[in-house]
């Protein structure tokens, strides 16, 4: 068994962390929730627990089968809590989780910022477009 310094410990511990690695779980996290879908599913549960439909229903062109693999990426990262009641019939909420909610704060200031620079991003990208003949 090799002995380590604390410092070589603290080393290690930095490099496994270290997003801007390919192989780090962070970046494999920052991966999955940078994705559209997600950001707009934690936003559209923000109000308290959704059905499935009512989700449907307010993330217009998700689809489906996009809809379901968000959702149990989002429970599988622990993000998103579904809770089956017995009725008839079924009834599945998703509600955010305590991660969930500290999560959903980022990102409804991103899609904040989204909805109040949009027009600002619009001229740029028109400028540029103009200046490089796209």
């Amino acid at each position: 068994m090799t002995t380590r310094t604390a410092a070589q410990r603290r080393q290690e511990a930095k490099v496994a962390y270290d997003a801007f690695l390919a192989t780090c779980p962070a970046r494999q996290l920052l991966d999955a929730i940078s994705d559209k879908w997600v950001s707009l599913v934690l936003n559209a549960l923000s109000g308290g627990p959704r059905r499935y439909s009512d989700l449907d229903r307010i993330i217009a062109g998700v689809s489906q089968k996009m809809l379901t693999q968000t959702l149990r990426s989002l429970e599988r990262d622990g993000l998103v809590e579904r809770t089956v009641t017995p009725s008839v019939p079924v009834r599945v909420d998703y509600a955010l989780t305590d991660l969930g909610r500290d999560l959903q704060v980022l990102m409804l200031a991103i899609k904040s910022w989204a909805e109040g620079n949009i027009e600002q991003v619009r001229d740029a990208r028109e400028a540029y477009d103009a200046r490089s003949g796209g």
